[in-house]
């Protein structure tokens, strides 16, 4: 095995719409948006991408902004601690720049609260002084395009929804989509595989090409270390057992929640911070990481009295009852 720098997938990101695998209504919308503000010589409006986690928003964001030859400034919502900090980033803002703000459900109300004239009017409302004395000065602020992108549309203020001009869904991949991406990351790094093999990463992806790729990545170490470099279904299979994913794409996290429900509560429903305590993890890590594709999968319920593993899921974990 050589000594270089294994290269970092993330250059792989698509460039163009044209190039991005996936998401066709998002896409085709898109292409009218950017054609529209091409051809009035106007940055586009504001966007919303919404969806699971690894499903493309970043990407989508960083296309848009090429689309348009604009600049992109890219900043994650919780690293914003007071309203200073982001007027700070809008000032300073020039016409046609794109934001792009991550995780933007996680701003602070007083910090959103900035946004909503800079997205309507393009306009910062600074108070100067304080009490009886106290006066609002509006600056313009240039015209600018802000992407936000949530995993949580529901935690996003309805007014700060409002001011989007769009909003889009990203839905999960389908597994011949995932091994479409994979299949071009492993052609740009010039790695031997069979189809059986991309095929078998995509199928325990959970519908992400961020998984997809990152197993992918593992996958090709264990070829190159553990075989003759060729990535086939056997090579893939055994590098995802390794990694403690098994034939269904269920983690160690998913199988620990399941056998917890199953065998330490007998089956019957658990509350959700009764669970995270059993489970020492975070509440909002089982709710938004490890029940989505349990409850796709068909092994988890949600009832008015807490979370219940399926016979399904007692049938895949070889567990009675």
């Amino acid at each position: 095995m050589n000594d270089q720098q294994q290269p970092d997938l993330t250059l792989h990101r698509p460039q163009t719409l044209d190039a991005v695998i996936g998401q066709a209504a998002v896409k085709a919308n898109l292409r009218i948006l950017i054609e529209a503000a091409q051809r009035r010589s106007e940055p586009l409006p504001h966007l919303l991408f919404y969806g699971p986690p690894g499903t493309g928003k970043t990407t989508l964001a960083q296309v848009c902004a090429r689309a348009m030859n604009a600049p992109l400034k890219i900043i994650s919502a919780p690293t914003l601690e007071k309203a200073g900090d982001l007027a700070a980033i809008l000032t300073n803002l020039a016409g046609g720049d794109v934001l792009f703000v991550d995780e933007i459900h996680r701003l602070a109300v007083t910090i959103a609260e900035v946004l909503y004239p800079a997205l309507e009017d393009f306009a910062l409302d600074i108070i100067i002084g304080s009490g009886p004395g106290a006066r609002t000065v509006r600056l313009p602020l240039p015209r600018f395009t802000l992407i936000g992108a949530t995993t949580r549309l529901a935690l996003l203020p309805q007014p700060l929804q409002d001011r989007f001009g769009v909003l889009f869904q990203l839905e999960l991949y389908s597994e011949a989509e995932l091994t479409t991406i994979i299949a071009n990351a492993a052609t740009q790094l010039d790695i031997a595989y069979d189809l059986e093999g991309l095929a078998e990463i995509a199928r325990c992806s959970r519908g992400t090409p961020r998984l997809a790729l990152r197993y992918f990545q593992r996958a090709r170490d264990y070829a190159e270390v553990q075989a003759d470099g060729v990535l086939t279904r056997d090579t893939a299979g055994a590098a995802l057992d390794l990694l403690g994913i098994d034939a269904n794409g269920l983690t160690k996290q998913d199988r620990q929640m399941l056998t917890t429900l199953i065998q330490t509560f007998a089956g019957r429903p658990v509350g959700l911070s009764t669970l995270a305590a059993a489970l020492d993890e975070a509440e909002d890590t089982l709710e938004t990481t490890v029940e989505p594709y349990l409850l796709r999968c068909g092994l988890l319920e949600r009832t008015p009295r807490g979370r219940v593993a399926t016979p399904a899921a007692r049938a895949w974990l070889g567990c009675g009852g």
